[in-house]
C-alpha cells in the first residue's frame, strides 16, 4: 500500500512541462530531468517498445533525442526527488528506486516495469583520483564488499536494492595496515536511503579496527562530489557511474570510481493508471 506525502509541491508540473504539454490528448509520464537518469528513464520505455531513441542518442539523451513516439507521450521533466510527489498528477512516473524506498513505495511491488541489474548503473564509491589505493580507501571499501552488507542488502531491500559485488569478502584487506589506520576516521557524504543505511552496516565492520566511519547525508546530487573533489570528504556514494562521467565532463572535477557496490532498478510507476495497458488503449 502506498503512502502518499501529504504536501505536494504546487505547480512543479507546470514548470517541468516539456514536451507535449499543450496536447490535450495522450498519456503523461514524468522522468527525472537529471543528466543520465533521463537516459536511462527513456531507455527503459524503449525497451518496452513505446519509444524509438535516435541512433546516436547516449547516456545523456533526453525527449529531444526522441525519434519515435507512436503512442503520443507527453513527457515532463521533474527534479529526481521531487517525482513521488507528483505521481498522482501523471498517468505514469519513472522514479529511481533510493526515491520510491523514501516514499513508501515498494519497487517490486509497486513497479509496472522495472528495470534488470544493469552493471553500468551500479552505485559506485566514488573517491579524489589519486586516493582509491590509500588503505583508508582500500578498508573502505573491503567493509561495503562484504558478505555482511551483501546480506543485509538482499535481507533488507528484497530486490529493490541488489548488491552487484561477485565475490563478498569478510569485510577486511589482507594489504591495509590497520593497526596504523586505528583511531582515524573516514568521512564519506551519502543520500540518506539506502547509502547511509549501508554505510552502517560498513561502519560496524570499520569499528572493530577501531576506525571510525563518519557519515554526512546530503540531499543533492552536487555537493558530495564538490566535497571530495575539494578534500573536505574522503568519499561519496549516492551514484552511479554514467552521472559521475557526465559531472566530471561538466564541472572538470577528477572524481573516480573506487568500487561498484549496488544497483537500484528504475521502474515505472502509475499514477492516474493501474497498469501499462493504457499507453496502447488510447
Amino acid at each position: 500500500m502506498r503512502k502518499w506525502k501529504a504536501v505536494l509541491l504546487t505547480g512543479v508540473l507546470a514548470l517541468a512541462c516539456l514536451a507535449g504539454c499543450g496536447k490535450s490528448k495522450g498519456i503523461t509520464v514524468a522522468v527525472p530531468n537529471d543528466a543520465t537518469n533521463e537516459a536511462r528513464a527513456l531507455l527503459l520505455l524503449e525497451e518496452l517498445g513505446y519509444i524509438t531513441l535516435k541512433e546516436d542518442a547516449g547516456i545523456t539523451a533526453t525527449t529531444k533525442d526522441i525519434s519515435e513516439n507512436p503512442y503520443n507521450l507527453s513527457f515532463h521533466e521533474v527534479e529526481a526527488a521531487q517525482l513521488p510527489n507528483v505521481l498522482q498528477d501523471v498517468d505514469y512516473a519513472i522514479i529511481n528506486s533510493n526515491y520510491a524506498i523514501s516514499a513508501d513505495i515498494n519497487p517490486v511491488e509497486d513497479s509496472l516495469a522495472i528495470e534488470g541489474a544493469f552493471s553500468a548503473y551500479s552505485n559506485i564509491l566514488a573517491v579524489k583520483e589519486g586516493t582509491e589505493s590509500s588503505d583508508k580507501i582500500k578498508a573502505l571499501v573491503a567493509a561495503l564488499e562484504s558478505e555482511k552488507v551483501a546480506t543485509y542488502i538482499a535481507e533488507t531491500y528484497g530486490g529493490a536494492v541488489v548488491s552487484v559485488v561477485k565475490e563478498p569478502g569478510d569485510g577486511f584487506d589482507a594489504s591495509v595496515d590497520y593497526a596504523a589506520l586505528a583511531g582515524s576516521k573516514i568521512s564519506v557524504a551519502a543520500s540518506p536511503t539506502p547509502h547511509t543505511e549501508i554505510l552502517k552496516v560498513a561502519k560496524e565492520i570499520l569499528a572493530e579496527k577501531d576506525i571510525v566511519l563518519d557519515i554526512i547525508e546530503y540531499t543533492d546530487y552536487v555537493q558530495p562530489n564538490n566535497v571530495v573533489e575539494s578534500g573536505e570528504v574522503d568519499a561519496n556514494y549516492f551514484q552511479h557511474k554514467p552521472y559521475l562521467d557526465d559531472f566530471n565532463e561538466q564541472n572538470g572535477t577528477h572524481i573516480v570510481s573506487a568500487a561498484a557496490i549496488h544497483v537500484e532498478p528504475m521502474g515505472i510507476y502509475g499514477g492516474k493508471q493501474t497498469s501499462l495497458d493504457a499507453i496502447k488503449e488510447q
